[in-house]
This record gives C-alpha cells, structure tokens and sequence, in this order.
C-alpha cells in the first residue's frame, strides 16, 4: 500500500495493526523530508519490537502460541543519473544510477546518524525516500536489548522450544559481505544495492556483542574512541574525568558525564543530579568507559588487553557505531638503539604480523596514513611535552610499527627476522595496532596510533618489574593527555574533511 507521509493514512494503518505485526507489502511510505523520515523509521521498527516483545512475554508466561515473526524496516531510494557533488566529499552521495536500500535498526540510538545520511543524500541527490517493511526478521534476542538474559527470563525447557516460536539470529545473513566488497557486481539496473556498510541485524548483533564485552550500554559510547593495552591508562582516565565533572579541571569544559562497566554514571556537579546505577564488581573482557558530550563527540576509552584477536574483536563491533575516528595509545618495544623508554612512536606504516585479518584484508594491501590524524597526534605531542619542530625529534619518531601475534617474539629473535625487520625500517613492535588499523581501513573509519617505549629487547633492555614500575610512573599520565587532546583536535576538524576519501572503495556506499 503505498502512502505519502503527509497523508494521515499511514499513522492510521499502523493503530489497525496493534496486536499485528507490520509485514512486508503492508506499507510503503513515500517522503520527501528527511526529519520526516526519522520520524516514520521510529514508528514502523518501534512497532515491531513491541510486537515481538508483548509475544515474548506471553511466551514467558506460559501462553500457547503460533511462530512469531516481525521483520525490520528498509529504506530505498532510485536514481535514474548521477548527480554532480562536492567531490572533495567522501561519503554522502549515490556514485551511480540505480537503486540502493538498506535495513534500519535501533532510531534511539542512530537518528542523528541516520538524519546525517538522509540529509546528505537528498542535498545532493534530490530524490523521495521509500520506506517499507522488509523480509528480514529481527531475531527475538535483538528485539529484547541487549540488557536482556533469556537464561533467567524463561526455564531450560522453553528456551529449548524457542526456536519453533520465534526468529533467532542467522549467521547466513550477518556477515561483512558489504564491508569487504564481496557482493555480487552482476545484475540489473533495478537490482537493489546497499545504502550502508552494516545491515540491521550485523549491527544488532554488534550492538549485543559491546554490551557483553565492556559491561556499558552501547548508546553511551562516543565518536572518538581510545584503544589501550593497560590498566594504568584506565586509572589516569577516571581521575581525569572526575576532575573534569568535579570543575577542577577547566582545560575541558564539554563534558557533561562518565559511563563506567555497569552503567554507572557520574554527572557532572553542575547538572546537580544524583550517581546512576552500580559499578561492576567484576570487570568485563574490555571494559569501556565513556566521557560524554550532549552531541557524542566525547571520548570512549576501552581497555582490550593484549593481542590482536582482542583488537579485531572490539573493533569489529565499535564500526557499526560509525565512529569519527579511533587510535591506539599502548606501549611499545623500541627497535632502534637511540631510542629512549618512555619516546614516542607515531605510526606512518604498518607491517602486519598478527594473522587475525588476512582472509578479510590481504596483507599485501596497504594502509595509508590519514594526514589529518597524524597531524593531530604530532601537535598533542608538542602541546604537552611543549617540543616543537626539531626538538620534538628528542622524543618522537615516526616509522613504521610491526604487529606481532607472538608476545614472545623477543626469544626465538634470530638474524633473519631482525633482519627483515631492519628492511621494513620498524622502529616498534605491538600486538595492536595494526590490526586497529587494517580494520579502521576494511571499516572506513579515520584510525592512527601513537605508542611509548616500554622496553628494548633487540638491545637488551627487556621489560621487567622494576624498570616498569619507573616507566609507568613517568610517562602514562602525559601519554593519556596527548591522546586526549588529540581528539579534541581532531573534533575540530569536522566530519567531511576527516572521514577520508582515501578509506572508500570504487563504488562506495552512500552512507558514512
């Protein structure tokens, strides 16, 4: 049935159905307007879910049903020319005539990214937008949030006639297809091509995934995302963003509150409201934390520990967020004799090493460096250790950074592999940040990385218990700042020159 947006007959199409799911042919609204199309977005997927859930709480107790279904909303636009755009864009515009859609999930966490798109895409396109219900079940576990234990909602024996009832989750569907250029370029003109990178129940399942791995909810994280491989970074990011709420620390006003494992916020004393939530009393595989701004340009810090499974695990997941841009901020071994422990490391290459990403990434494919990061990154450096041009040399080198998967490389280092890594002209070695990289890369997402000396192997200064000690309690504080300034640099920047066109493919995608 399909209906324009300014016709009252679409609202009252979706009251008939209470009790009903919205299905496929139902439904198709014509709209013009972007905000108009957030608004109907919200309405058929909230609909939905409801439905899903008011079924599942009948399950729950005991009622006797027929299987369930309710699917997600899509969006479909058609473009019959290509359109002359800002060229100096990276996103944003349909490359090629045609028509395009996607599945939408989670309005309350994405209308302001989803209205970003639209608006864009309509500036420059100039095309109605098509909205309908898909066939694309919303699995049961998505539909619940991702608060939701199914374990303690229902006894062993229903969860095992779940399936009969409802819609789980179909690995046949949720996979990187799109991210990783793998669809098939054969078909017509009236084929549908995809919008975005994700489809809804890819970002769903991620959605799940972040709340299971860092023990905070995934509408608290923010644009500009910290990795690190140290307790120490964490303990320095709570006491800095307790003086930033507390009002003792004026060089960072924005900030309104932090998210810790648990939910647990901490507003700031000027909002003049009471602590939320509990802190976790066990903290989670990667725990998160977040400092938050009104317009969630604020910064995610996220321990992942060590290793590059770790690092392709929680990236995988913060990419369907659409972040703004992530680094790594770790430690590192020097593998240059005049290099100091506790000098900076600023990565322009990388040679990958850490095996987690080859079937998704080649490693013969290379990862440019993104100029406006690494502009940042070196000017944070120089603001705090207040070096600048030459003398920044003192401290910093930039270079290329090899990722290993071996924690313990140094022991079977023999003249072959030191070798090869003199030919790579190295200058570190990490478990992290490359794998960080190549998937800011596959993701289209600005990364970069800028790590400190911890220890000299090749040279015979191996990290020990002492030396650490010294180490962290020199350097970590003033690492953690640079890193925190270079996002606020980098904020500054703005969207369209920071998301880079040298991270798009040939035939790219509409969406960020």
């Amino acid at each position: 049935m399909v209906i324009f947006y300014m016709s009252n007959e679409w609202t009252d199409l979706i009251e008939s159905k209470k009790g009903q799911p919205l299905q496929q042919g139902d439904i198709e609204l014509v709209i013009d307007e972007p905000e108009h199309l957030i608004e109907a977005i919200s309405a058929l997927y909230n609909h939905n879910i409801h439905y899903l859930q008011d079924k599942f709480r009948a399950f729950s107790k005991g009622d006797k049903l027929d299987p369930v279904t309710a699917c997600y909303p899509y969006v479909r636009i058609k473009t019959t020319k290509r359109t002359i755009i800002d060229n100096r864009r990276a996103y944003g515009y349909i490359a090629q005539p045609g028509v395009y859609e996607s599945t939408l999930t989670r309005p309350d966490i994405y209308k302001d990214y989803y209205l970003r798109q639209f608006e864009l895409i309509k500036t420059n396109n100039n095309v109605n937008f098509t909205l309908g219900i898909s066939n694309e079940p919303i699995p049961i576990h998505f539909a619940l949030g991702e608060e939701t234990h199914l374990e303690g909602l229902v006894t062993p024996e229903k969860l095992q006639s779940l399936p009969n009832l409802f819609d789980l989750p179909n690995l046949d569907t949720i996979d990187d297809r799109i991210v990783n250029g793998n669809l098939n370029p054969i078909g017509s003109e009236d084929d549908p091509k995809p919008l975005s990178l994700f489809t809804a129940p890819r970002v769903d399942l991620s959605l799940q995934r972040l709340r299971h791995y860092t023990a905070t909810n995934p509408e608290h994280f923010q644009n500009f995302i910290i990795y690190t491989n140290y307790q120490f970074y964490v303990d320095q990011f709570i006491n800095l963003s307790e003086g930033i709420l507390d009002g003792k620390n004026k060089d960072y006003g924005e900030y309104t509150a932090f998210v810790q494992p648990g939910n647990h916020i901490t507003h700031h004393k000027n909002q003049k409201k009471k602590p939320e939530g509990s802190l976790k009393e066990r903290l989670p595989q990667m725990p998160a934390y977040h400092l938050k701004r009104p317009d969630n340009n604020g910064i995610t810090l996220i321990n992942i520990g060590v290793g590059p499974s770790n690092a392709k695990t929680i990236t995988d997941h913060c990419a369907v967020l659409r972040p703004n841009a992530w680094i790594m901020l770790g430690h590192c071994a020097g593998l240059r004799n005049n290099q100091s422990l506790g000098d900076y490391v600023l990565a322009h290459a990388y040679l990958r090493e850490d095996n987690v990403l080859n079937s998704d990434l080649p490693v013969s494919i290379p990862l440019p460096a993104l100029a406006e990061i690494q502009l940042a990154l070196e000017q944070a450096v120089a603001d705090v250790s207040g070096l600048n041009d030459y003398e920044l040399k003192r401290i910093m080198r930039t270079g290329t950074i090899v990722t290993t998967d071996d924690r313990n490389w140094e022991i079977k280092a023999r003249q072959n592999s030191i070798q090869s890594l003199s030919l790579a002209r190295a200058v570190a070695l990490d478990m992290e940040s490359a794998t960080i990289a190549a998937n800011g890369y596959r993701f289209r997402v600005p990364y970069g990385t800028l790590l400190c000396v911890s220890d000299k192997p090749i040279h015979g200064q191996l990290k020990l218990p002492g030396m650490a000690d010294e180490f962290y309690r020199q350097r970590v504080n003033q690492h953690l700042d640079i890193g925190m300034k270079a996002m606020q640099l980098l904020r500054k920047v703005g969207l369209s020159r920071l998301h880079s066109r040298k991270l798009r493919s040939f035939n790219e995608v509409a969406f960020q």
